[in-house]
């Protein structure tokens, strides 16, 4: 198989598209609640880690990542029908990076507030 390269900063690019679907805020939640647990979870265990997501826009985010082969839903015939969702190989290389920019985020906060104080404080 071939690999494209692909130019991210070209106007008509696929990568942009991509990029913009993986900086989603509930993308990156749900991408970082799914790969911390490493396991297969089920829906309402999902949306209960993600402070306030709506039940519209997980099960949207859900299938969005499920096309992007991100995650792999699983349907498992009982009574009540079980459906759990799980990161897949290419989801897991995914977020190895949010979980890193995650971690960032939570260190540098205080920094970036303090940042936005002094600007705020001089405009």
């Amino acid at each position: 198989m071939t690999t494209k390269t692909y130019e991210a900063y070209m106007r008509d690019c696929p990568a942009v598209a991509l990029l913009s679907t993986i900086s989603n805020r509930w993308v990156s939640l749900t991408m970082c609640t799914l790969g911390s647990h490493g396991e297969a979870m089920r829906y309402n265990r999902i949306s209960r880690e993600i402070p306030g997501v709506s039940q519209k826009m997980l099960t949207q985010t859900l299938r969005m990542l499920e096309r992007d082969g991100m995650v792999e839903r699983t349907v498992t015939p009982t009574v009540p029908v079980r459906v759990d969702y799980e990161l897949t190989p290419l989801g897991q290389g995914l977020y190895g990076l949010l979980s890193q920019m995650r971690d960032w985020a939570a260190e540098k906060t205080d920094e970036v507030d303090e940042a936005r104080a002094r600007y705020d404080a001089g405009a």
